[in-house]
């Protein structure tokens, strides 16, 4: 199913990854046109829009009906539609990537940041990019134990085995919400 659903969105990107065959949909989208029609609007010709419109029919994307000698195509927008609801949901496309270790990027930022091995790995600059603070804020927070509470001296002592600036990273685990205070009482979410 994995490969059968890749494959339709691969093709379907592909089909519509040219200026051309996408204004023949959205041409389509508004009336049945010929192959003539369609290369005078377009200002093609008629080959090279028989071309086109055989890559959208492989896809059920466009179907042709004939009016006597002519033969006109159509948006098939039943199956755009039905495409649209099979692939395009964001549990759908999620699917689609094979599985990769999502903590490779966050490892990457700790590489970068932090310098030594455990138990001795200090930080070596906080990261002025957010989404990369919350990557450090989170490995400092894992330095605290659960359901235990800290008063704010010991709060400062943990985090200075690990950077010297404790105000700072104390207010961003506050701000971020993965530690909580009151009182002076500093303890994990």
């Amino acid at each position: 199913m994995y490969n059968e659903q890749f494959q339709l969105l691969l093709h379907f990107f592909k089909a519509l990854a040219d200026e051309s065959r996408l204004k023949i949909v959205g041409i389509l989208a508004n009336q049945d046109c010929s192959v003539e029609e369609l290369a005078v609007l377009l200002q093609l010709k008629e080959p090279t829009i028989s071309h086109h419109l055989m890559k959208l029919k492989e896809l059920d994307l466009v179907s042709m009906h004939p009016e006597g000698n002519t033969h006109f195509y159509r948006l098939e927008s039943e199956i755009l539609q039905n495409l649209s609801k099979k692939v395009f949901t964001t549990e759908k496309i999620a699917s689609l990537v094979e599985s990769f270790d999502s903590d490779v990027w966050a490892n990457r930022v700790l590489q970068n940041y932090t310098e030594g091995e455990e138990p001795a790995q200090s930080l070596k600059e906080i990261p002025a990019s957010r989404k990369k603070r919350l990557v450090i804020l989170k490995w400092l927070v894992s330095k605290f134990e659960q359901e235990v509470q800290y008063p704010e001296s010991i709060v400062n002592e943990i985090i200075k085995r690990y950077h010297p600036d404790c105000a700072t990273l104390r207010r961003e685990l506050i701000a971020s919400q993965l530690m909580q205070r009151e009182n002076g009482v500093y303890w994990r979410k």
